[in-house]
C-alpha cells in the first residue's frame, strides 16, 4: 500500500529503526536481513531527502527530521494496530494473544499472583509478560511496547487513560531480635535515628527520585542500605536493627516466611495510589478491555485473603 507515493510497510521499518538507532537490532526485531534493512533505510532516506540516522562515533543518532519523525510514526502505527489488526471481539478462551504488562516486584508479588489465576480460569492459552520498571517504562507505552502499566498515580502520564486499582499504605519492617521487635514499640524518635534500608526504584530519573526519597524518608536520617528491589527491603533488615518503610501489602506477605514484626508508621505518610494505564489509542481494545476487568477482580481476590491488619 502506499500513501503519497511511500511504501506503508517502509513505516514499520522505520519505526523499528527509530527506536533502535541500529540497523542490526531493528533487523532482528522485524526478523529481516541486514542488507533488507538497509535497504529500506535507503529507500526511507530517498523519500524523506534525509540521512535520519548519522554515525557518530561508533553509534547511530537520529536528525533533527528523525526526532520529529519517530513520534508521528509511532502514532500512525498505533492507530492502524487499534483500528485495523485488533480483533472486533476477544474470547479469552479461543485466544493465544500475549499481553505484555509492565510492573515492579512490589505489583508482581501482591497483584499478579490473583491476575493469572483469574486468568486461568477462563483461558489456558491467553499468556503474559511481566517487564519490570526500567528506563524510562513510560515510553514503552507510549510507543506501543506494552499493553498496559502498572505504576502509582504520581509517576503515570498525563496524556493516557488510567484507572486506579487500589490505595496501599506503608508500614515498617523490624527483624524479631531488634530492640524495636522486643520492647514492643517503635517511636518517632526511634524512626528518626535509626539506621534504614530504602528502596531506590531504577526506572526514575534523578528529580522524581529525589521526590521519592524526600516523601518516604525525609525523618529518616541514616539511609545505611539502598535497594533496588522492593520485594528485597524486608529481607535486608533481617539479623539487624535496621528498620524498612514498606508498601504494607508487602510487608505482610514478608511476614509470611521471615522473622519479621511489622509496626504502623510513627510518622505520617500519604497512601499511594496505584493506577493502571493504557494507551489512549487501545482504549476500545477488546482484548485489553477484559484485561483491565480481570485487574479489577483480582484486586478484590488479593484484599479477599486473611491477614490484612496490621498491629496495633
Amino acid at each position: 500500500m502506499r500513501f503519497q507515493n511511500l511504501d506503508l510497510n517502509l513505516l514499520v521499518a522505520l519505526d523499528a529503526l527509530l527506536r533502535e538507532r541500529s540497523i542490526s537490532r531493528a533487523a532482528e526485531q522485524l526478523h529481516l536481513s541486514q542488507s533488507a534493512m538497509s535497504s529500506a533505510l535507503a529507500r526511507l532516506r530517498a523519500y524523506f531527502d534525509d540521512d535520519l540516522l548519522v554515525p557518530v562515533g561508533r553509534k547511530l543518532e537520529l536528525t533533527g527530521r528523525a526526532e520529529v519523525l519517530k513520534e508521528a510514526v509511532r502514532e500512525v502505527l498505533a492507530c492502524v494496530d487499534t483500528a485495523i489488526a485488533t480483533p472486533p471481539q476477544f474470547d479469552p478462551s479461543a485466544s493465544d494473544r500475549k499481553f505484555q504488562l509492565i510492573v515492579s516486584d512490589y505489583t508482581a508479588a501482591i497483584l499478579i499472583p490473583h491476575v493469572l489465576a483469574l486468568a486461568e480460569s477462563q483461558s489456558r492459552t491467553v499468556r503474559f509478560d511481566l517487564v519490570p520498571l526500567l528506563d524510562r517504562p513510560q515510553r514503552a507505552l507510549e510507543n506501543g511496547e506494552a499493553d498496559l502499566m502498572v505504576i502509582p498515580r504520581t509517576y503515570a502520564l498525563q496524556d493516557h487513560p488510567t484507572e486506579m486499582l487500589f490505595e496501599e499504605e506503608f508500614c515498617c519492617v523490624v527483624c524479631n531480635s531488634s530492640r524495636f521487635a522486643q520492647s514492643g514499640e517503635l517511636t518517632r524518635g526511634q524512626y528518626e535515628a535509626a539506621g534504614h534500608v530504602a528502596v531506590q526504584p531504577p526506572a526514575m530519573d534523578k528529580p522524581t527520585l529525589e521526590a521519592w526519597f524526600k516523601q518516604r524518608y525525609l525523618k529518616a536520617e541514616r539511609i545505611e542500605v539502598t535497594t533496588f528491589s522492593f520485594a528485597s527491603a524486608a529481607y535486608l533488615v533481617v539479623g539487624t536493627e535496621r528498620i524498612a518503610t514498606m508498601h504494607a501489602r508487602l510487608a505482610r506477605i514478608a511476614r509470611k516466611s521471615l522473622p519479621v514484626t511489622l509496626f504502623a508508621l510513627p510518622t505520617p505518610m500519604s497512601a499511594m495510589a496505584q493506577m493502571q494505564q493504557w494507551h489512549r489509542h487501545r482504549t476500545r481494545d477488546p482484548g485489553l478491555i477484559w484485561l483491565r476487568g480481570l485487574m479489577h477482580e483480582a484486586v478484590l481476590r488479593m484484599d479477599a485473603e486473611p491477614g490484612r491488619s496490621l498491629p496495633d
